[in-house]
This record gives structure tokens, C-alpha cells and sequence, in this order.
């Protein structure tokens, strides 16, 4: 390997570290100390709970993610949205593909929700480990509250840097974490060896044999161990396949050294209560308050991991009309997935300090956390098995299904949640879910109420104002769907107010179901001084509309765009209505000269 390639490929690797394995890399400070406090530790069954923390991060990390999830990459973006456009291609328009569309909805909206229920327990869960520090042991839980709220406030202020830089300052740190983690299970493992045998799988079957129902339900706890494995996928467009998969094996072994290593220490000490922390601190006491600042820092960069993968999922839903248009900065001038969305980055804020002063401590947030992560799974798993079936990788098909079934078993078991706070995923979730509907379903009904006008109809008349030779000097510029479909605007424009350029030139902006890519059509002389000019360009591009125009020729004076004022009576419509009066319109998201544009209002009664 050649010293360029090794220092991309470490380099690569450090960045993953940083960006995409924050979540899973800091599930050991809450997911054993969660399980035993609900289930008093014996010898026997403390094997079988790390057997099951090992086999599921194996089963729904490593196969589902690493293995088959990102395979099915489009040009090195991944996510809920590129499975469902991979699939949108291989099955015909009804039924199918509207279970398709609706299922990739719910996926969008849970990852959405545990972007905030995720940041609120890593963070409150490493600053508990204070009161392990000698003299600390009193804390109040409010004081713990409101550092863990600085921390976060913190984390969403630093946001607009761009993930780019957020990976390079933040890899280094969590190498020295994995390490850490590392370092201390093996340290544990030395004082009970015998802790290996967790790794048969036999040790699982039998827990969940022996336990029964209360074994089915300790699930909904051990999947606290795979959350944060949906962001290799999510955040795959950020750093590329190769690097993530390369750094998740490293990531692997430092959790199930780890998790073995705590299974050990509860053998050793069955009374205690905060598992890593006790472990580190047994180990090395004079090493534990570096230990829990280096944890407080890997919690940050926990939160980013995920809080990168909403960026993502908002751009792409924006970009395929599923979500209002939202103002979006770009970060970095050669990772074109990296991006910054105030409005969603100050949303989550509010939100991730909500449910902090709502659960108050991080095991009572365990309660809430397992339902968004596995119905992610879940559906990750069916589309993926749907994929496979329609490809020539049909022997995928088997294990796609048997891991689908372990997603489903694992959501089943989180359903007991539901009571005690898992509700707060679907009350979070269920916000973009009604916004996607309203906003998907309004688009549609908008755009038939607007009655477009047939393209021969729409020349017939301009021809015969253009040949009165009235013409204003210079390019005029008008956006519309599709060059062949007239909105209402420019028929009123055009015909009404015999507003006509001597060149007026349509601007159409189509989105392909492929991430990236520019194709520019410019069709010139549909009529006298009538030109089009047709951009398709992939949905996690970012245009230079401008600097197409230019590069064609096209020197526009003004540019006109239409605005609909909605009349309606209809609850929905009116939501719908509000919705678009608050978010920036097409050309303010494409970033258009502010002193060149016109907006036409156009009357619309929905």
C-alpha cells in the first residue's frame, strides 16, 4: 500500500471513528447497567445477556448494516430514501409501491425521533457518572440536568461547522475512547476469564429458554446495545462505504471486549449499580475522572453521529418533495452531502432538552428508547428483502428475511415499552409524519386545483402579443414545473398583463431519483423569442443555477416565479397553507438574485 493510500485509509477510518460511531461506540455507559437493574444478576444469566448483547450487535449491525444495508447504496448515499427510490424502479405503479412510499415515511420520521431521544440519554447517562467521583455522591439530579443541557446546547451551537471539520477534530478523540473501552473489558476479563464463554451463542438461546416471557422481554433492553447501527447507513453519503465498513470491525471487537469485561465485573461485584463506570473506576481509580470526561466527550460526537444522519435525511426529503423547502447551508466544497439545516438543528435542540427535564435520568429514558431504533430496523429489513428478491442476489433473500425476523422480534419486545414512555418516539416521530402527509398530499391537490394550461394553447396567444412587436428589451426568466405545462401565473403574465420579453426563456428544474448528476436541455425557438431550458439534476446535488444560465447564454433581466395565496375552509388545506407561508419559497432555497425576482400571486380555492 502506498503511503498516500495508508494515510486515506487510516485517515478514513479515524473520520468513521468520529462521525458515524459516536451512538453505538457509547451504548456500554447505559445498556448492561439498564438490563441488570431490571433483572437480578446470576452467574448463568449474566453469560446469556452478553451472549445476547453479542449476537444482536452481530445479527442487526454486522449483517444487516455492514453486509447487506450498504450494498444497496445509490452513487454512496444511503438511507430510508434511497432504498425506497431502488425499489420505486423495480415494481410497477398501485398497491406495492404505495406500502413501499408509506413504509419509507415511517422509517424517515422514527430516524427523525431518535435524533433527539438519542443525544438527551447519551449525554444525561455520561454525566451521571459524576456521582461516582468521591465527595460528588450527592448530586443533586437538577445540577446533572442542567450540565447535561449546557453540554447539548453546546454540541447544536458548534453544528454549523460542517460535519467535515466535526469528524476530523472529533475521530482522534474517539480512537483514544475505543481504546479506553477496550483496555478496561480486558483488564475485567482477566479477573473472571471464564466470561468467554458468553461468545456461544448457546448461552442466549438458553437465557431467553429459561426465562421465558421475562427473557423475551429483556430484549427491549439489550437492543440499547445496536442503537446508532442505522447510521452506518444514514451517514454512509458523508464519508463513503469503505471507511465505515473498514472502521466498524475495530469498533466490533472494542464493544464486545468491553461488554465482556462488564459482564465479568457484575459477576465479581453483583451490587453494582453504575456497570462501566464501577468497572473503570475498580480497575483504575486514579484514571476515573479522565476516563469520565473522555465518556462526556464521546457522548457529544454520539449525538453528532445521529444528528449528521437527520441533516441528510431532511436534505434528501426536501429535495424529493416529501418535506416543505428548508433553508440549507453547505458546508464543505467537495463533500456535497455535507450539510447544515438551522431550522431543524434549533428544533432538535428544543426537543432533546425537553425530553431531558421530562424522563430526568437516563434509566427512565431507557424506557422511551428501543421502539424508533427497531421499527428503523424493521423496515430496513423488509425493503432490503424486497430489493434482493428483485436482483440476481436472490440468495441474499434468506438472510435478509431471518435478519427482518429478528428486527420484528426485537420491536415486539419493545412494544412493552410503550406505557412507561415509549410513546415520546411516536409522539416525536409523528410531527414530520403529519408534515410529509399534509405537505405530499397538498402539493398534489394544489396542483390540480391550479388548472395548468396545454403548451399549444399557451403559444397560440403569446405568438400573437410577440408579433405586436411591443416587446420589453433583455431576458425575461419564468420557473415552471415542466416546459409543456403553463402555470396559471405565466398564463397571467404572458396573456393578461402582455408582459413579454424580447427573449422570455422557461426554467424547469426536474429531480432525479439518482443522488447526483447534471443534465441541462436547452430547447431554443418553440415560438418567436421563446426558449426553454431544462435542468435535471440528482436530489443531493447543490445548483449553481446562475452559473448554468451564464454558461448558455442566458443573461436574464428579471425572473418571475409564482406565489399561491390558498382560499380554503378545510382544516387540512389550512395547515397545509400555513406550512408553505412559513418555509422559503422555491427560488429563496435555490439561492436567486433577490433584486432580479418577481413573484406573481395567483388566487387558488382548495
Amino acid at each position: 500500500m502506498k503511503q498516500s493510500e495508508a494515510g486515506s485509509y487510516w485517515g478514513g477510518i479515524v473520520k468513521a471513528f468520529g462521525l458515524v460511531f459516536g451512538d453505538i461506540g457509547t451504548s456500554p455507559i447505559y445498556t448492561l447497567t439498564v438490563i441488570v437493574t431490571l433483572t437480578k444478576p446470576s452467574q448463568e444469566s449474566i453469560y446469556g445477556i452478553v451472549s445476547l448483547i453479542v449476537w444482536t450487535l452481530i445479527t442487526l449491525v454486522m449483517v444487516e448494516y455492514a453486509w447487506l444495508a450498504m450494498s444497496l447504496g445509490r452513487k454512496g448515499e444511503g438511507g430510508t430514501i434511497v432504498l425506497r427510490e431502488i425499489l420505486v424502479r423495480m415494481i410497477k405503479p398501485g398497491r406495492t409501491l404505495a406500502f413501499v412510499t408509506f413504509l419509507s415515511y415511517i422509517g424517515i420520521c422514527l430516524l427523525i425521533g431518535d435524533g433527539v431521544i438519542t443525544p438527551a440519554i447519551s449525554i444525561l447517562s455520561a454525566v451521571e457518572g459524576i456521582e461516582l467521583i468521591p465527595g460528588l455522591e450527592h448530586t443533586s439530579q437538577n445540577i446533572l440536568i442542567l450540565i447535561a443541557a449546557i453540554i447539548a446546547v453546546g454540541l447544536f451551537i458548534f453544528q454549523n461547522k460542517g460535519t467535515d471539520k466535526v469528524a476530523r477534530a472529533f475521530g482522534p478523540l474517539m480512537v483514544i475512547w475505543f481504546l479506553a473501552l477496550t483496555l478496561s473489558g480486558a483488564f475485567s476479563i482477566i479477573d473472571h476469564p471464564l466470561v468467554l464463554k458468553s461468545l456461544s451463542p448457546w448461552y442466549a438461546a438458553r437465557f431467553l429458554i429459561d426465562n421465558g416471557l421475562a427473557g423475551f422481554f429483556v430484549l427491549s433492553e439489550v437492543i440499547l446495545c445496536a442503537t446508532g447501527g442505522e447510521a452506518l447507513y444514514a451517514d454512509m453519503g458523508h464519508l463513503g462505504r469503505k471507511p465505515i465498513v473498514r472502521a466498524w470491525y475495530f469498533v466490533f471487537v472494542a464493544l464486545v471486549i468491553n461488554y465482556l469485561g462488564q459482564g465479568a465485573y457484575i459477576i465479581t461485584h453483583p451490587d453494582a449499580k453504575n456497570i462501566l463506570f464501577g468497572m473503570v473506576r475498580n480497575e483504575t481509580a486514579f484514571l476515573y475522572i479522565p476516563f469520565l470526561i473522555l465518556t462526556i466527550i464521546a457522548t457529544v460526537i454520539a449525538s453528532q453521529a445521529l444528528i449528521s444522519g437527520v441533516f441528510s435525511i431532511i436534505y434528501q426529503g426536501v429535495t424529493t418533495r416529501i418535506l416543505p423547502l428548508l433553508k440549507v447551508d453547505y458546508t464543505s466544497s467537495h463533500m456535497k452531502s455535507q450539510i447544515y439545516i438551522s431550522s431543524i438543528n434549533w428544533s432538535l435542540m428544543a426537543a432533546v432538552i425537553m425530553i431531558m427535564l421530562v424522563f430526568r435520568k437516563s434509566e427512565n429514558l431507557a424506557a422511551a428508547y428501543g421502539l424508533a431504533v427497531t421499527g428503523t430496523m424493521t423496515i430496513t429489513g423488509i425493503m432490503m428483502t424486497m430489493i434482493y428478491a428483485h436482483t440476481k442476489k436472490k440468495w441474499k433473500v434468506p438472510i435478509a428475511l431471518l435478519v427482518t425476523l429478528a428486527d420484528l422480534l426485537f420491536l415486539l419486545a419493545n412494544l412493552n415499552k410503550f406505557p412507561h414512555g415509549g410513546y415520546w418516539s411516536i409522539i416525536l416521530a409523528s410531527v414530520p409524519f403529519i408534515t410529509i402527509l399534509v405537505w405530499t398530499k397538498g402539493q398534489r391537490a394544489l396542483y390540480r386545483a391550479l388548472r395548468p394550461l396545454d403548451f399549444d394553447t399557451f403559444e397560440m396567444a403569446y405568438s400573437q402579443i410577440y408579433a405586436k412587436d411591443r416587446n420589453i428589451p433583455g431576458t425575461g426568466l419564468f420557473f415552471v414545473k415542466q416546459w409543456s405545462v403553463v402555470p396559471p401565473y405565466l398564463a397571467h403574465c404572458v396573456i393578461r398583463s402582455n408582459i413579454i420579453y424580447e427573449r422570455n426563456v422557461l426554467i424547469s428544474i426536474l429531480r432525479t431519483d439518482e443522488p447526483y448528476g447534471l443534465k441541462i436541455d436547452l430547447k431554443t425557438g418553440l415560438a418567436r423569442g421563446l426558449d426553454a431550458i431544462e435542468i435535471s439534476v440528482g436530489y443531493m446535488e447543490i445548483l449553481d443555477i446562475e452559473g448554468i444560465l451564464k454558461s448558455h447564454g442566458i443573461q436574464e433581466k428579471v425572473i418571475f416565479y409564482g406565489i399561491e395565496d390558498i382560499e380554503t375552509r378545510n382544516i387540512f388545506w389550512k395547515i397545509f397553507s400555513t406550512i408553505k407561508r412559513q418555509t422559503p419559497n422555491f427560488v429563496q432555497f435555490n439561492k436567486l438574485p433577490a433584486a432580479k425576482l418577481q413573484g406573481v400571486v395567483t388566487r387558488v380555492e382548495m
